[in-house]
Order: structure tokens, then C-alpha cells, then sequence
């Protein structure tokens, strides 16, 4: 069940405690809920942030394949990605789902591509947009951008902006390999944390229509 908390600023540390506790609750929390619903951690005059669970799957491989390679590395190969080289790149257009079954309910894709950008470990830039499709931010999306060091076991990147109810949106993402076979398939958990603005979801009024001035008609 979504919290919705109002967290009074009476210091630092007492946010913390409630952002803590929260995000306790949500990591015991099933995966496989019968109805996805992201997780406000607190909302007051300074914003809002949101926390959203998902499960990213980057398939490679099949005639359902959603990551197409589109530059071939010719730098060095990495034994542990299964010889992918420097300077590869990948087209991506996953689908992201409540829990890490293929088979759980779907809430959005992940459209974007990463490509090997590191010569001396398999270390990837990632530049990709959250769309997501069910839940009450159906139709919002969230921009994300950062380094996934793919044999480290918890990545950080950034949330550097969003549209719909994440509209300027920042914020980091948690970024775990929930399975992966070798130089094939790999199931991705997001735990994704954005914060926004109440001021920047107004839109700001159209610009006004100017018309020239009628010509002048002087009758003589």
C-alpha cells in the first residue's frame, strides 16, 4: 500500500528516521504485489519524493529479443561479459515488471541504449527513459543517466530528469544484476528515487497572441 507521509521540518535527523524507516518497509515488502504501487517516502513544501521498485529485462537473445546490438566494439574484450568489447553499443527497449519473473505484470519499458565505454573494465554508460504504463503515474517518465560497472554488485546512477508527474525530476537509482546468463540475458533491479518539485508540474500559461495593429485609413 502506497505511504503518503507529511513529514514537519523539525530537523535533519527526523526525516531521516522516517526516509529509513520507510524504505525498510518497502524492501521486505513481496515483489510480486497484486497491484504495483510506488512508494511516496515524504511529501511537504519542499517536494515530493517517490520511490519506485522494478525489474528490468535485457534480452539479448530469441526471436523476443529487446536489445539489439548496433555498433560492434573493436577495442578490448572483456572475458567476463562474454567478449564484448570496448566501443560497443546496444539499442535497448526492455520491458519492466513488478517482480523479477518475466511472467509478473508489466509497468512500463525501458527505452534507451548503453554502450562500453570504459578500456580497462566492462563498465557501461547507460542513457535511458522510464515509461511507465501502469500504476498512478501511468504515462510519466523518468530520465536516467549514469555508470553500471556490471560486476560490482550495487551500481548508483542518476535520475537527471522526467516528464508527467516527474516533470524536472532528480534524484539516483539502486541498480542490482537480479540474474544474468553468460553473454545472453539479464534481469535488472531498479530501485529508483525521485524527487520533485510541486511548482515545476504547473504549466505555464501560452504565450500571448500579438496581433499588428490595423492599418490606419486617413480619409482626405
Amino acid at each position: 500500500m502506497a505511504a503518503w507521509m507529511k513529514v514537519q521540518s523539525s530537523g535533519g535527523r527526523q526525516l531521516l528516521s522516517v526516509v529509513y524507516l520507510v524504505a525498510a518497509v518497502v524492501i521486505i515488502l513481496p515483489a510480486t504485489s497484486s497491484r504495483w504501487r510506488p512508494q511516496c517516502l515524504w511529501r511537504e513544501d519542499r517536494g515530493v519524493a517517490t520511490h519506485l521498485h522494478l525489474f528490468m529485462h535485457d534480452v539479448l537473445t530469441g526471436p523476443d529479443a529487446t536489445a539489439v546490438d548496433v555498433v560492434n566494439g573493436t577495442g578490448r574484450a572483456f572475458d567476463v561479459a562474454g567478449g564484448l568489447r570496448f566501443g560497443q553499443v546496444v539499442v535497448m527497449d526492455d520491458v519492466l515488471t513488478e517482480g523479477p519473473s518475466r511472467s509478473s505484470p508489466r509497468v512500463g519499458r525501458t527505452q534507451g541504449f548503453y554502450v562500453f565505454s570504459d578500456m580497462n573494465v566492462p563498465a557501461l554508460l547507460f542513457c535511458m527513459n522510464v515509461v511507465l504504463t501502469a500504476g498512478p503515474y501511468a504515462g510519466s517518465t523518468v530520465t536516467i543517466l549514469g555508470r553500471d560497472h556490471i560486476t560490482q554488485p550495487l551500481r548508483e546512477l542518476s535520475v537527471v530528469g522526467g516528464t508527467g508527474a516527474f516533470r524536472m525530476a532528480t534524484g539516483y537509482v539502486l541498480w542490482r544484476t537480479a540474474s544474468w546468463q553468460f553473454r545472453a540475458d539479464a534481469v535488472l533491479e531498479l530501485d529508483v528515487f525521485v524527487h520533485t518539485r510541486p511548482e515545476y508540474l504547473q504549466s505555464p500559461p501560452p504565450p500571448p497572441h500579438h496581433r499588428p495593429p490595423p492599418p490606419t485609413v486617413v480619409v482626405t
